[in-house]
């Protein structure tokens, strides 16, 4: 719990069975954490059983992709709060406590991969990927300029914290389910002007396996065309209201 509001952590899961013990053991001992909920999305492997074993709450989703994943488990947890991350082991539970206290002035916060001394030694954050979601998500702010003024470096980081009536209020507008539902929550939040804030977290070597989106320059450059598409879409054929300023 973190002043009087109930935390969630939802993790995302496909065939994590190398790493998802550690992580949720890492975040069990996270003390702001109520729950942990770990997203079955057709994995193959004994993932949900280990990440049962480890303590966590394992909950099932037959649609494909990592956003359709995060949706099944944000709208399964029960906490005021909802915090995600991967289950690959890259990103720390020390963090947690940084994007909570960030939330008492914004509906939404954001980690961020791209501050180099926050990129430890071994992780997934080579100069291409690294200046490629700089570059992704400038083109994000330049877009949201007006009103909104925003300031963002990373669209891909999957490491963040929102409040449950900030999910409440984008939940309608989501709607992808693969890699661009990251810079599609982004831009939701904006269009129902939820207040956004940006904060670096540390990134770590992976635990095991291999990222699913971004191991190899082919992988990249469609996960980034499918970004840049979302991104379009939501700003120049989508609507937003105007309702309050702050999740």
């Amino acid at each position: 719990m973190f002043r009087d509001r109930t935390v969630s952590l939802v993790i995302p899961a496909y065939n994590e069975e190398q790493t998802i013990r550690q992580v949720v053991e890492e975040f069990r001992r996270e003390p702001h954490l109520d729950e942990i909920v770990v997203v079955d999305n057709n994995c193959r492997d004994r993932t949900a059983e280990l990440a049962a074993a480890a303590g966590a709450r394992v909950v099932q989703e037959t649609r494909p992709g990592y956003g359709a994943a995060l949706m099944a488990g944000m709208a399964a947890a029960t906490g005021d709060i909802l915090v995600l991350v991967e289950a690959d082991g890259s990103f720390r539970a020390r963090d947690v406590i940084k994007l909570l206290v960030y939330l008492d002035d914004a509906g939404m916060v954001m980690g961020t991969r791209t501050t180099r001394q926050m990129v430890e030694q071994g992780a997934n954050m080579r100069f291409l990927l690294r200046w490629g979601n700089v570059f992704m998500a400038k083109f994000l702010q330049l877009c949201w300029l007006r009103p909104a003024e925003p300031r963002f470096t990373d669209v891909g980081c999957t490491y963040r914290a929102l409040s449950r009536a900030t999910f409440d209020r984008i939940r309608p507008r989501l709607r992808e389910t693969g890699p661009a539902f990251s810079p599609e929550m982004m831009c939701a939040a904006l269009q129902e002007r939820c207040r956004i804030i940006e904060i670096p977290v540390t990134y770590s070597e992976r635990l095991g396996g291999e990222s699913k989106h971004s191991d190899t320059f082919a992988r990249q450059a469609r996960t980034a065309w499918k970004m840049f598409r979302t991104i379009c879409r939501k700003r120049f054929l989508e609507r937003g209201a105007p309702i309050a300023s702050r999740g």
